[in-house]
């Protein structure tokens, strides 16, 4: 979906509220379901449809226009703008006789500007494609439907075409893969069109085979069926023209098919933990002291809070199952402290060992039924601590949370968070300047943090001064040296900036030790994210280097995904030049921390995995694991306002516990080795996680969890239980 890929982009770069699939990672696209969807039009006839976004708080941010010509030629114009950036497409394709592309060409920009040229070609049995990042070639003998890189939501409808006329409902995919359509639900819809009434019947599809996750596709019924509509959940429809006034309708059944396929999913992969339960021979991990325990202990836990901790061995006392850590490091749950979360993510995170995910932006409604669905534990899913998020009105406006344009708009926003047990906000690009300084005093007034991107026209030492206690993405601190009273941040500037100018910094220069002074100071916190901002010195065909070192373990078509660039890179200078920025971002988040500035550790990306490269990302700029691993604990509990039950492994804590294979205190890398994952009375195996989503596990020995007097029971792969 164009709309999953939009929001990946947002992820992969402050992006995600920034866009919530960023969340929503989006989602369906960080989780890399690639941009899709157009129309299939009958070979004979000449017709243009229509389709239209649209948002619940900023109205109309896109459409496509599907044109089919007589000589079978379809030609589709996109545009998606959304948060001051979306990509630009146009394509062209025609279609061979079993309905997959015989031809295919997408040209345009990506969502940060980078160049869109993918071509496909397929004559008899030999297939060709090429893009900005990848050429390749396959001989065939039988349909295969091209999945492009970069696209609008053309290829979804040909792909429900193309798999409608096949027997077994489903295509291979060329790269590699296979894509799958199963219905699981049908509805009339109405319209009213120059005051004649139509109707029709329209499907609900579950499309998998493409990233991470099931993807939920509206489309119609027929021997030719077509893409009808794409909802997001959180409040965006892609829909054919004319039928807008179906959202609520198509939204409400497709949430009703979704959260059963929740349900089921949280039943199979928690495991819930009965009784007193002692965790024996474990490492303990002090996010206090940041050192690991040389000795052995056993950790009890009833229910969901740690009631004990003694060495191993020691304590007789009588429980009702066991876990044997046999000698693993047990670590306090780890905190994403940037996140936009998605219900169909919490896998990945807890896969990760993430047990608290922090939301910097999201659909309120979206985020209220989340928090309901985790609490009754009908979703697989962190315990959450969302941020209430407030926008500015303006054309570059993104669509998360409310939109405020006048000060007692901005309060009442306040006032709305804080009543539903918000403990912190977060200001947006395009938030006036004026307000700001009430707006903060009000939210303190009310008990709740502020923090959030630097709105335009202002520089983050002007944020600080007027009351922000932390600034989200590393971009904004240093923009506090690069923007002039006429940079407009609610554009790309706010990324173009930073990779041109970043490395020419001198940090040992007045202007920068004088902010630095005043971070410290303030005691302000800062979320780097800065594994997010990777992409500024990302070429095209080049693995991003946060998911390098896990890329084999991924499914091929995420690993296609992040191979594709995300800003214009045209030559080996802005290259070069790009990576010396970087390099400095990174070493200004270790110049921070050691000059006593509050860091805490978040992705804005793909959940889970980038945390993991964020805290890689400390370490190369100084800290020690140790310290790193302290970052997403101790100091996330901190700025989280959880600190008197999360963070720590201490008696009255909750039992929020990662068991992890080899040395993370000395090598970050053995984080992703996580073994078995403790939280809300429920343990559960990353192994099946990832087999589960189609990731090839990080580790193979799984804890053993038994029963007091019951046999060893050991975690059945996923594979095997749905047999």
């Amino acid at each position: 979906m164009t709309r999953a890929f939009d929001i990946a982009a947002d992820a992969a770069t402050d992006i995600a509220t920034d866009n919530p699939w960023a969340a929503r990672l989006a989602r369906a696209a960080l989780l890399c379901a690639c941009a899709w969807a157009c129309i299939v039009m009958p070979a004979h006839a000449a017709e243009t449809t229509t389709y239209v976004f649209v948002n619940d708080n900023i109205g109309e941010p896109g459409r496509q226009v599907v044109e089919r010509g007589d000589d079978g030629l379809t030609t589709v114009t996109y545009i998606y703008k959304n948060n001051g950036r979306g990509p630009e497409l146009t394509e062209r394709f025609r279609l061979a006789a079993d309905g997959t592309f015989s031809e295919y060409h997408v040209t345009g920009n990506s969502t940060l500007g980078a160049v869109v040229d993918d071509h496909f070609e397929r004559r008899g049995t030999a297939a060709t494609w090429q893009s900005t990042s990848e050429r390749g070639s396959a001989t065939l003998s039988g349909p295969a439907l091209y999945l492009p890189l970069n696209s609008s939501n053309a290829p979804v409808s040909v792909a429900i075409a193309a798999i409608a006329a096949r027997p077994d409902g489903q295509i291979p995919l060329l790269p590699s893969g296979t894509l799958r359509h199963r219905r699981v639900d049908e509805v009339e819809v109405v319209a009213d069109v120059a005051g004649t009434r139509r109707s029709q019947r329209v499907q609900l599809l579950v499309q998998t085979g493409i990233g991470l996750q099931p993807t939920f596709i509206w489309a119609t019924t027929g021997a030719a069926p077509k893409l009808f509509a794409l909802d997001d959940g959180a409040g965006e429809t892609f829909i054919e023209a004319g039928w807008q006034g179906n959202r609520q309708l198509l939204s409400a059944r497709q949430r009703a098919a979704e959260e059963a396929a929740l349900r089921e999913r949280a039943t199979r992969l928690r495991h819930p933990l009965s009784g007193l339960t002692v965790i024996r021979n474990a490492r303990v991990f002090d996010s206090e002291t940041a050192t690991l325990a040389t000795s052995l202990s056993d950790v009890y836990v009833l229910r969901d809070r740690i009631t004990a901790i003694r060495p191993a061995g020691s304590d007789p006392t009588a429980v009702d199952a066991e876990i044997d850590a046999a000698g693993r490091v047990m670590l306090p749950g780890l905190f994403d402290m940037h996140a936009h979360a998605w219900r169909w993510e919490g896998a990945l995170d807890l896969a990760a060992g993430v047990t608290t995910l922090r939301d910097m932006g999201n659909d309120n409604a979206a985020m209220q039924r989340m928090l309901d669905d985790t609490a009754a534990g009908r979703l697989l899913m962190p315990r959450i601590e969302p941020c209430g998020f407030i926008e500015g009105r303006s054309p570059f406006s993104s669509s998360n949370g409310i939109t405020i344009s006048t000060l007692a708009e901005a309060k009442a926003a306040v006032d709305w968070y804080a009543s539903r047990g918000y403990r912190q906000i977060k200001i947006y690009n395009s938030f006036p300047a004026l307000l700001l300084k009430d707006t903060v005093a009000h939210a303190h007034s009310r008990g709740l943090r502020v923090s959030g991107h630097v709105p335009a026209f202002m520089r983050a030492q002007d944020v600080v001064e007027q009351g922000f206690d932390e600034i989200q993405h590393i971009n904004q601190v240093l923009l506090n040296f690069l923007v002039t009273a006429k940079t407009d941040t609610r554009t790309l500037e706010r990324f173009t900036l930073p990779a041109e100018l970043a490395g020419s910094i001198d940090f040992d220069s007045k202007p920068v030790t004088d902010f630095v002074q005043l971070l410290k100071d303030r005691q302000t916190v800062i979320d780097p994210t800065l594994a997010t901002f990777d992409f500024i010195k990302q070429k095209d065909g080049s693995m991003a280097a946060p998911y390098a070192s896990v890329a084999a373990h991924l499914p091929p078509d995420l690993q296609r995904y992040f191979a594709v660039g995300g800003m214009k890179i045209p030559d080996e200078a802005t290259l070069r030049r790009n990576e010396n920025s970087y390099a400095k971002m990174v070493a200004f988040v270790g110049r921070m921390y050691r000059a006593g500035i509050p860091i805490v550790a978040g992705t804005d990306a793909l959940p889970g995995i980038t945390l993991h490269s964020e805290l890689a990302l400390y370490v190369e700029a100084g800290l020690t694991p140790s310290e790193a691993i302290q970052v997403a604990t101790r100091n996330a509990a901190r700025y989280s306002g959880t600190a008197s039950d999360r963070g720590r492994i201490a008696p009255g804590w909750r039992a929020d516990l990662v068991l992890v294979d080899g040395e993370p205190t000395r090598d970050i890398g053995d984080l992703k080795r996580a073994a078995l994952v403790i939280t809300q009375g429920h343990w559960l195996s990353p192994k099946e996680l990832h087999e589960d989503l189609g990731i090839a596990p990080f580790v193979q020995g799984v804890p053993e969890v038994r029963s007091v007097g019951q046999p060893v029971r050991e975690p059945e792969p996923a594979a095997a239980k749905a047999r």
